[in-house]
């Protein structure tokens, strides 16, 4: 039986799709198992990083160096591919990782807006969200930290901008809804058009009869148990 992290997995994984030599940065496990398996199956090409100052192959070895300067130099070239994850996303893709509430007076600080901004303005980023709820998928954002098509189209800077898709524990999301707001792509197996709607606090494009998320393959599925995530770590993140 296939389990709903599992479906996250090449959920996520299916992100860096025919992406090429890309540097892939994913932020959290189960992006990053869905980097490891692209790379293992059909993105061979991805580039993997150790997060600090190396390049690495399928088993963590070394491979090349990667300074901060050469890794600032891909960001702005667009030659990476980033999974982050959102505290707040709305119908256009404005994430929220700051804080919650007023930005002069919050109600709970987070992290900050990081490099967000220059992530979502020089190269494709995606998102990985293991609980989907109301309180995640918003109307609007409490502060913009990664930039939608909605706020990048009015400051003239989409040239480099793209959102691939989103990923959450109930299904895949992209944003080709209209005025490029977010569209029900897949459900995970399990899952309701219905319970989507009902944690989405939107109104979420979907159209017509909306098909489950793809199965791994017999050999994606022994990848992901047997080499990639053997202890099971992505049930720690999806949580069914």
């Amino acid at each position: 039986m296939i389990s709903r992290s599992e479906y996250c997995v090449i959920s996520c994984a299916e992100a860096w799709r025919d992406n090429g030599e890309v540097l892939a940065s994913p932020m959290g496990l189960v992006p990053s198992f869905g980097a490891r398996l692209a790379k293992r199956t059909f993105s061979p090409d991805l580039l993997l990083t150790d997060g600090e100052a190396m390049l690495v192959g399928l088993d963590g070895t070394a491979e090349g160096w990667l300074p901060y300067r050469r890794h600032l130099t891909m960001v702005t070239g667009g030659r990476r591919h980033v999974m982050m994850g959102a505290s707040q996303i709305d119908r256009f893709g404005n994430q929220n990782i700051s804080c919650i509430g007023d930005w002069a007076k919050p109600a709970r600080q987070l992290l900050g807006v990081r490099g967000a901004p220059v992530n979502t303005l020089n190269n494709p980023v995606s998102y990985w969200i293991p609980k989907h709820s109301t309180r995640v998928f918003v109307e609007r954002v409490d502060m913009v930290s990664g930039v939608g098509y909605d706020r990048a189209e009015a400051a003239g800077v989409t040239r480099y901008h793209r959102l691939p898709r989103v990923v959450s524990d109930l299904g895949v999301f992209d944003f080709t809804g209209p005025d490029r707001s977010m569209r029900l792509v897949s459900v995970h197996p399990g899952v309701t058009v219905d319970q989507v709607r009902s944690a989405t606090g939107f109104d979420l494009a979907v159209d017509g009869q909306v098909p489950y998320t793809r199965e791994p393959t017999a050999e994606e599925l022994r990848l992901i148990r047997e080499v990639i995530d053997p202890k099971g770590l992505r049930d720690r993140e999806v949580r069914v």
